[in-house]
Parts: structure tokens; C-alpha cells; sequence
């Protein structure tokens, strides 16, 4: 039996039927495990020791009522089984300093999915770039005058900052528009920060693509999230409609470019975002889509990774 810890976003506030870290907490309890909970702010550390506040709990799958919680203690960090870090970005101070708790526990033997210096190395636009045979053209800069260029280049462009999710902040933007100096401005807060440009797929008609990856090998299935109405954006956050397939050829060969670097960097669960044939993200935070794919093909993603956890876990136990 293990005790799982998930680092999330206040449970009282999650949507049952579309959230993954309840799904992981399912599964924990499925098979047997002691599951906690706990927000950044329960993290700190003492006497040179992690600690945590955390809750435990039981869960069910009903949407009125998926919670019961039997009471919050103050413990060492390493005392528990493995830890999973699951709250959405931004990835801002406090998530930052909370990689850094985690991090320090981790130096005293508890196992931190996914690795808190890979949460800190790689944000989820820019880790993309990691794989540029895998991208479409892109450009990142906090100079309007290259963005701007790089828009006239392309004719079609999707502009959105670094620190972004759900869709938020997110302009497509045609050479010649009228607004793409304030919308420069805006992005790149006057030139004081980074933005991504990115050449416009129209693919993304059928369908930005959610490839979940446990400890780099592709789920079969993924979401394609298809905007709707006239809306660009394919996020469900943003009104898209989430439709299950198959992956292709070329998604199972974008994942096998990017997966054995992502498991190198201690990424155990992963979500990369494909348009037609090109990575546009790679998602370490909080990958989600779990719960849909689950309910369309049967399957059970959260069973995959906690084989995968529990095998670490031996791999790792004296014998």
C-alpha cells in the first residue's frame, strides 16, 4: 500500500467528469493506496525538512457528491510513496517556490511526479522547441519589429505569451491588420516580455490534437479539440468540442522524437499538442483529456501511469 499525495488545485472546485487529477486519485484508491491532497501553499519546509499539510480522503464518481475528507495532518514530505504535482500554470512564484520544496524532499527520497527541475526547465511553449523537426515555423522575441515581420513573412500567424493555458490571451493575426501593434504592445507587455509567433495551421479545423504520454510511450487515443462557431481556438477551456481517434503515424513519430528526452528529464506524464502534423506544445504541468478518453475507448490512462509509478517504486526498493 502507498500513500499518494496530488498537489492540485482545491478539489471542492474540480469538474468530476473532466478532471484528470481526480481520476489519478480513482485509480490511487482503486488499488488500494492512502490518498492525500494538498494545494502549493500546504508545502514548507522545517528544520531542513519538507512538510506538507495534507488532507486525507476517500473519493466516488458522482458528480454531486465525490468527496469525504477524514482530516489534515502536518508531515514529512518524504514520508509519502510518491507525490504528484498537479497544479494548472501559471507557472509563477509560488509555483516555482513549491518545485523548490519538492525538490528538496526529493533530495530525501520522495518521488515527485513529474520531476520538479523539469517543471522548472521546461515551459510548456518553449519545450516544444526542443524538437524543431516536430514544429512549424516559430519565432519567440519581445521585439515587436520581429514579431511584426515574422506575421508579414508568414501572411497567417497565431501570436500568444508564455505563461499562458486554456486558450487565454491567444490572437491569430494577418499581415496587414490594422491592430497588430497593440496587439504586439499587449503581448510582449511593451516590449518587456517574450512572446510566440507561430505560422497559422488551418489544420487546426479538424482539430488541435492532445497526445498523452506515460513515461514517453503514446496513449493510443487522443482528444482533437475542434473550435466551434468562429471561434480559432481549439481548447475546451474555449468552447471546443473534444472528439476521441486513433493517433497516427505521424503523432506516434512526434512522440517518439520528443518522448525519450521528456523521460530523461524525470517527465513521467505528459501531453503533447499536435495541429494536422506539426507540435505546437508540450504540457508537463497538468496534462488533462484523461477522463474523456477514458469514458470514448474504455481505457484507463491513470491505471498506465500508476503501473508505471508502482514499477519505479520496486525498481527503487532495497532488495
Amino acid at each position: 500500500m502507498l500513500d499518494v499525495l496530488v498537489i492540485m488545485d482545491p478539489i471542492t472546485k474540480i469538474k468530476v467528469a473532466k478532471d484528470t487529477s481526480f481520476a489519478m486519485l480513482l485509480e490511487a484508491q482503486r488499488r488500494g493506496h492512502r490518498i492525500f491532497v494538498a494545494g502549493t501553499a500546504d508545502l514548507s519546509i522545517a528544520q531542513g525538512r519538507g512538510f506538507v499539510r495534507a488532507t486525507a480522503l476517500s473519493v466516488r464518481d458522482d458528480p454531486k457528491d465525490w468527496f469525504t475528507a477524514h482530516g489534515t495532518q502536518s508531515r514529512e514530505l518524504a514520508s509519502f510513496s510518491v507525490a504528484l504535482m498537479r497544479t494548472d500554470p501559471p507557472v509563477d512564484a509560488a509555483y516555482l517556490h513549491a518545485t523548490q520544496i519538492l525538490s528538496h524532499a526529493q533530495r530525501e527520497g520522495l518521488f515527485v511526479v513529474n520531476d520538479p527541475q523539469g517543471l522548472r526547465d521546461l515551459n510548456e511553449k518553449l519545450g516544444a522547441l526542443l524538437f524543431p523537426q516536430c514544429c512549424p515555423p516559430t519565432l519567440v522575441s519581445c521585439h515587436a519589429d520581429e514579431l511584426k515581420t515574422f506575421v508579414s513573412e508568414h501572411g497567417d500567424c497565431v501570436l500568444k505569451p508564455l505563461d499562458g493555458m486554456g486558450g487565454r490571451s491567444i490572437f491569430r493575426l494577418r499581415a496587414g491588420e490594422a491592430n497588430v501593434n497593440v496587439v504586439l504592445e499587449t503581448l510582449t507587455d511593451g516590449g518587456r516580455l517574450p512572446a510566440l509567433a507561430q505560422r497559422y495551421l488551418p489544420e487546426i479545423a479538424e482539430g488541435d490534437k492532445r497526445i498523452l504520454l506515460v513515461e514517453g510511450e503514446p496513449v493510443p487515443y487522443c482528444l482533437a479539440r475542434i473550435p466551434q462557431g468562429d471561434e480559432f481556438r481549439g481548447n475546451l477551456a474555449a468552447g471546443g468540442r473534444g472528439e476521441g481517434r486513433p493517433i497516427t503515424e505521424r503523432d506516434r513519430w512526434i512522440a517518439a522524437q520528443v518522448g525519450p528526452e521528456l523521460v530523461k528529464r524525470g517527465m513521467l506524464f505528459v501531453g503533447l499538442d499536435v495541429i494536422g502534423d506539426w507540435l505546437t506544445e508540450v504540457n508537463v504541468t497538468s496534462p488533462t483529456c484523461v477522463r474523456e478518453l477514458d469514458a470514448q475507448f474504455g481505457i484507463n490512462i491513470a491505471g498506465l501511469l500508476f503501473d508505471r509509478i508502482e514499477a519505479r517504486l520496486s525498481e527503487a526498493r532495497p532488495q
